[in-house]
């Protein structure tokens, strides 16, 4: 199956289109549009079960991982699109790269958490250049820098999802997913992985899921907000309710689910 080609200078880094998301028979998101800007971060945010996650996974196929999940409409990525039969998923995943929930760390050492996945891509550079600015763009390369031999499970928590992040980018990608990433980290972690979503920005697509308003309105250009209905089967069917800059979603929505939502009527 063919790799997916270079990016154009368009402006539009991914557009979801007629997005349907089923779990077998059921139908767990319906309908989603939306455009994703290049060097933007967007947010997801909604309630629980809303779909935000199966949404991001759409992105980089990470749902082809799932038996049971399957997907309809179209997502194109600089205009390609993504679910073609020629299009490698994995292939796909080194230009659209995710850092999860959890941090996951492998058990080697900090420099190979980082050359680990560039190396299985072939990779000719100079490796040691590449770990420490993959380091250094993550902001954590101050903190690391004399213990590169430790395993990556002897740092921090907010430490390791850095690295995470780091691991992330050493593969060179144009689009970051960020699932839930400072949902397991203090405070002062949080903003650490905050700051350094702001300075990847320079060079990165960032989209993140997160159920912190606040920190939505801190880091994210535009803000996607996502609900769930009943269905007469007595489960429940996400959608995306607005998409906008984020000052508009927080500031003057335009949908009373939003309004509801964003003041902390429910959710």
């Amino acid at each position: 199956m063919a790799n997916l080609s270079a990016p154009s200078s368009t402006s539009l880094a991914l557009r979801a289109e007629g997005l349907n998301v089923y779990y077998g028979p059921t139908l767990a998101v319906r309908d989603v549009n939306l455009d994703i800007p290049t060097r933007d971060i967007v947010a997801f945010i909604g309630p629980s079960g809303c779909g935000k996650s199966t949404v991001l996974r759409c992105f980089n196929r990470m749902n082809d991982l799932i038996p049971s999940c399957r997907v309809e409409g179209r997502v194109t990525f600089h205009g390609q699109d993504i679910y073609s039969k020629q299009v490698d998923a994995v292939s796909l995943r080194r230009r659209i790269g995710m850092v999860f929930q959890k941090a996951n760390p492998f058990s080697q050492s900090i420099y190979e958490n980082v050359a680990w996945g560039a190396r299985i891509n072939g990779y000719q550079g100079d490796m040691d250049e590449l770990v420490e600015t993959s380091l250094r763009k993550a902001a954590v390369w101050d903190e690391v820098k004399d213990k590169l031999r430790e395993s990556g499970l002897s740092l921090s928590g907010g430490q390791q999802q850095r690295l995470c992040i780091a691991r992330a980018i050493s593969i060179q990608p144009d689009i970051i997913l960020m699932d839930e990433p400072c949902s397991a980290l203090d405070p002062i972690s949080t903003i650490k992985v905050e700051e350094t979503m702001q300075q990847l920005k320079a060079d990165y697509t960032i989209i993140i899921v997160t159920h912190n308003m606040q920190q939505a309105s801190r880091v994210s250009d535009r803000t996607a907000f996502f609900n769930a209905e009943a269905t007469n089967r007595g489960g429940k069917v996400g959608f995306l309710v607005e998409y906008d800059r984020t000052e508009v979603i927080f500031n003057n929505p335009q949908e009373q689910y939003t309004r509801d939502y964003v003041s902390g009527r429910f959710g």
